[in-house]
């Protein structure tokens, strides 16, 4: 395959410490895992520290949860179906990349428990008949915990000095299952007694992502971009001096490359503007999942496990010009729909919007855009279309006795639209920025349902109908280029 050319590396071994984590497409198949191989085979060279943090494969964890939500309800199929996938792909590929018998032995003796362990999960869920939020997240964890055996055979089939770690020995959370927040302080401590001393004898520890443990030694996991946050969790706190993803795309793009076939790179991005873009639906990092390298500022490069010499997309804490472009990405939030609330009996009428978004808050919708006109007559705001029904039967509630006065006229939602967001770093320091992004999409003949620019400064959000999105996308994406 030949060597990888790592970006950013050292020219030669220094004191620095660098972690990497693996997304579940880098290691749930045969070409990802040789070329994880490789990456970290070239890393260690470049290196005195490496750190990996691996995300389960594919596919795995969704399959994981079904087959515990199916058992509760008396279904077995989905268990059985996942526990025949989970023996053959993961010894599979034990078998294909460990070949040294004694240790292929030790690592299907693991594997095996591992399943059991599924087994015995599941089949108590569906005695019971219900799945608490803590047993999902005992059944969730088998994901990482699995795919941390192989690749750890993997490496150490390789010649690479590499030992497996569960996370539940370096992250110390609360026990909100399925969502846990950590404890800093002793997630520090921990992180540093169980790693320092690994990599001061040269072993390079591969740990399970997504995964920590509360003070009873209980597992849970730490929610959306789990792994990432891992990731970012032990480079901030042991600290290491850079943090890479590796993933399927190189790094952050300028818009979704299915929308548009000219989407490019975008070689730097500062952290607030990729925020914009991950609040806003672009597959690149969430927000949460890199806090602790912000505050730290440690840089983070996001690269693609398939093509290693692409140099990815570099995030810091500075911001950078965009060359002279309007627009550095356009992200699309779809499957939205607008909820307004109108009436003249809102004029200057003090706490209706606490009212509402209060009583919104109790259904659990995002609400990820909210515009209100200038008379105090109307207030519109987005939410994820799956919440309609919930959020419009609160509110009728809530404000009843307004309907029923008639100080407020209707409820009501639009049908489904898209929130498209243009990171326009320039906006704040440029005239005619604005002007131009909507004179574009009037050229376009796109027709603007509502907009919002917020106190961020870095990005304008307009909401368009589903006819309308991707012509959007592609006409905003043509200032990305001057």
């Amino acid at each position: 395959m030949g060597e990888n050319k790592m970006p950013s590396s050292p020219p030669a071994k220094t004191e620095k410490t660098l972690v990497m984590k693996f997304g579940g497409t880098s290691v749930g198949s045969m070409e990802g895992l040789k070329q994880v191989i490789a990456i970290v085979s070239a890393a260690s060279r470049n290196w005195q520290h490496v750190i990996v943090i691996a995300s389960a494969f594919s596919g795995v964890t969704t399959n994981l949860l079904a087959s515990a939500t199916s058992a509760a309800q008396g279904n077995l199929q989905p268990y059985e179906n996942t526990l025949t996938e989970l023996r053959h792909r993961h010894m599979l590929m034990l078998n294909a990349f460990s070949a040294e018998v004694p240790a292929n032995e030790h690592w299907r003796k693991t594997l095996r428990q591992l399943i059991d362990q599924f087994s015995q999960l599941i089949l108590a869920i569906a005695a019971i008949g219900e799945s608490s939020p803590r047993t999902l997240d005992a059944v969730a964890s088998l994901g990482e915990r699995l795919s941390v055996c192989i690749l750890t055979a993997a490496l150490q089939s390789a010649g690479i000095s590499a030992d497996s770690v569960n996370a539940t020995q370096l992250i110390r959370t609360n026990d909100q299952f399925q969502n846990a927040i950590p404890d800093t302080q002793l997630t520090r401590q921990q992180t540093r007694r169980a790693l320092s001393p690994l990599l001061q004898r040269g072993i390079t520890p591969i740990v399970t992502g997504f995964i920590g443990a509360a003070a009873c030694g209980t597992v849970t996991t730490l929610g959306r971009g789990g792994s990432d946050y891992s990731a970012s969790l032990i480079t901030a706190l042991l600290p290491a001096d850079e943090l890479w993803i590796w993933t399927d795309v190189d790094g952050v793009m300028t818009a979704d490359p299915r929308v548009v076939s000219g989407a490019k790179t975008i070689p730097i991005i500062s952290y607030r503007e990729v925020a914009e873009l991950a609040y806003y639906g672009a597959k690149v990092l969430h927000p949460k999942s890199i806090r602790p390298v912000i505050e730290a500022d440690i840089p983070l490069r996001v690269l693609n496990t398939f093509n290693p010499q692409s140099p990815g997309t570099l995030l810091t804490n500075d911001e950078y010009p965009s060359n002279g472009t309007t627009i550095k990405a356009v992200t699309a939030f779809r499957d939205m729909r607008m909820i307004t609330v109108e009436g003249r009996g809102m004029l200057g009428v003090p706490g209706v919007a606490a009212r509402i978004f209060s009583a919104v808050a109790t259904t659990g919708a995002t609400v990820p855009l909210i515009t209100e006109a200038s008379s105090e007559q109307s207030l519109t705001f987005a939410i994820p279309s799956t919440m309609t029904q919930q959020v419009l039967a609160v509110l009728h509630n809530e404000l009843a006795s307004e309907i029923s006065n008639r100080n407020i006229d209707r409820v009501w939602a639009t049908a489904e639209v898209v929130i498209i967001t243009a990171v326009c770093p320039a906006m704040r320091t440029k005239l005619g920025v604005a002007g131009r992004v909507f004179s574009t999409l009037g050229e376009a003949e796109v027709n603007v349902l509502a907009i919002s620019h917020g106190s961020s400064d870095v990005s304008i959000s307009l909401v368009v109908s589903v006819e309308d999105w991707q012509r959007t996308v592609i006409a905003l994406h043509a200032l990305t280029s001057g």
